[in-house]
């Protein structure tokens, strides 16, 4: 299991459409991502409902975790997106 934490650089965090990009890239990867808010729950990073009820905001810390030969590729890939503000 391979993990990244993060800072979300989204002027206002992950609302409806930077979640959407970031719910559809994870979905994309073929390999299941999970999405934790620090000391929140664990959700579902394909999921943008899951991805709204952490309600994640600017600066707030998150962890990505994946499994698999391309899981430290596809957290990379992942991470930048939630290192872009998407607000901006």
């Amino acid at each position: 299991m391979i993990e990244r934490t993060v800072l979300v650089a989204s002027t206002h965090g992950l609302h409806a459409r930077p979640a959407k990009l970031f719910s559809q890239a994870a979905a994309a990867v073929g390999t299941p991502v999970t999405l934790t808010k620090a000391g929140g729950k664990t959700v579902n990073a394909a999921s943008i409902l899951g991805i709204i009820s952490l309600g994640i905001g600017h600066g707030d810390e998150v962890t990505l975790t994946a499994d698999g030969d391309t899981a430290e590729t596809i957290l990379d890939e992942l991470a930048l997106l939630l290192l872009t503000d998407h607000d901006a």
